[in-house]
């Protein structure tokens, strides 16, 4: 299945952008009358057929649509503290969107080394592995804020903050409530501060562990989120 990025799928017939006409025509080879399958990142799935092999402007005409293609029966939002090796944080954004995550939040905190993220780079990311793995819904990324901008925030659901400063804390496949919103704080390297983790309490998060290990914040931010999706099938 050859899949590509089109964020307004309304219509019958669709003009790819530039750089996927140029992937679609001159990379993969692909002539008038073939299929391939297109997503806006908000949950319709098109089958198309290519009807101009124009290679900066090819034109596709849909052949079958699915709305809410392969939709999670839950919201997860992942507010994780930028990793000082920007790769790391990058691996975490394109393996938890292959998982299924719908929101991606970079929290400034007290205790960060790295203060600033590419979101345009982050955004590319994204829809790379959204199509890499086959689905129609594409998370978001905010611009990154600060721990206090965040946590002072409108939340719903669930809301979790793992943090390696107390022993004995429940385990977070132990709290999760399958089918609904989930929001789950991870920190930077140094873990989060005394303070922020009252703050959180008194927002109402609910402090939890990811087993005994001392884990990486991308392996930690991964592993939530892989436990949040598990609990949901």
């Amino acid at each position: 299945m050859q899949l590509f990025y089109l964020p307004d799928l309304k219509g019958s017939q669709f003009l790819l952008p530039e750089e996927e006409s140029k992937h679609c025509i001159k990379v993969l080879r692909m002539q008038a009358g073939d299929e391939i399958t297109l997503i806006d990142g908000q949950g319709t799935l098109v089958t198309a057929k290519i009807v101009d092999t124009h290679p900066k402007r090819c034109i596709v005409e849909a052949v079958s649509r699915v709305e809410a293609f392969e939709k999670r029966p839950f919201k997860l939002t992942m507010a994780v503290a930028p990793t000082k090796n920007i790769d790391r944080f990058e691996w975490f954004v394109e393996k938890a969107t292959e998982i299924g995550v719908d929101c991606f939040v970079p929290i400034i905190t007290e205790h960060s080394e790295r203060k600033q993220v590419n979101i345009e780079r982050i955004e590319r990311i994204i829809v790379s592995a959204v199509k890499q793995s086959i689905k129609a819904y594409k998370p978001s990324i905010t611009p990154q804020q600060t721990f206090k901008e965040f946590i002072n925030g409108n939340h719903s659901g669930e809301l979790f903050i793992a943090h390696c400063q107390s022993k004995d804390l429940p385990l977070l496949n132990k709290k999760v409530t399958p089918a609904k919103e989930v929001t789950i704080l991870i920190g930077p390297e140094g873990d989060f501060s005394p303070q922020e983790i009252e703050l959180a309490l008194a927002k109402g998060f609910t402090e939890i562990s990811l087993g005994h290990a001392r884990l990486r914040t991308e392996t930690a931010a991964l592993a939530a989120c892989h436990i949040a999706n598990i609990a949901n099938y």
